[in-house]
């Protein structure tokens, strides 16, 4: 599953967002995403791909900047098996 199909679904399960309104320039906060929600996802994420988000991690702003960030982080995660998490 690609990052824009997980957040697109973990955003219609938790805040009913319209699927069809996210898109990658969608800004999160217009979603109705808060900071309390960006840690679920971000969690969500971990569960699901395996993978260890970094600590100091820059909040993306957009539905694109997450899901760049995601699939960088997944990328990463694939080429360097070392650092997949325990």
């Amino acid at each position: 599953m690609k990052a824009i199909e997980l957040i697109r679904e973990f955003l219609h399960e938790r805040l009913a967002a319209d699927p069809a309104a996210v898109v990658p320039e969608a800004a999160l906060a217009d979603l109705g995403v808060d900071s309390l929600m960006m840690l679920e996802l971000m969690f969500e994420f971990e569960d699901r791909f395996a993978i260890k988000l970094e600590s100091d991690l820059k909040a993306p702003q957009t539905v694109g900047e997450l899901a760049t960030l995601m699939e960088g982080l997944i990328a990463r995660q694939t080429s360097d098996p070392s650092s997949a998490a325990a």
